[in-house]
């Protein structure tokens, strides 16, 4: 906590609770739980494709061109023994 006490942590919960009063905060709660439930939704929505099945992973890019230009080395990774 780092050099506050847990006194010093109530007192300022007791103050945040005596401006905000119990229904302020309460509701703010309840809106923060809905907003964190939504995202949840949305992100899991996001990663399905349609009919809601999983999104199937995009195909590998396959390049046509054999060629390839001056500044590629073709070099073969070897392993040492």
């Amino acid at each position: 906590m780092g050099s506050f006490s847990i006194w010093h942590w109530l007192i300022v919960l007791l103050v945040i609770v005596l401006i905000f009063g119990t229904k302020k905060l309460r509701n703010i709660g309840e809106d923060l739980g809905s907003a964190v439930k939504g995202f949840k939704a949305g992100m899991k929505a996001g990663t399905e494709g349609e009919g809601g099945t999983p999104a199937a992973e995009p195909p590998a890019q396959v390049t046509a061109a054999k060629k390839a230009d001056a500044n590629t080395v073709d070099v073969e990774a070897k392993t040492k023994s």
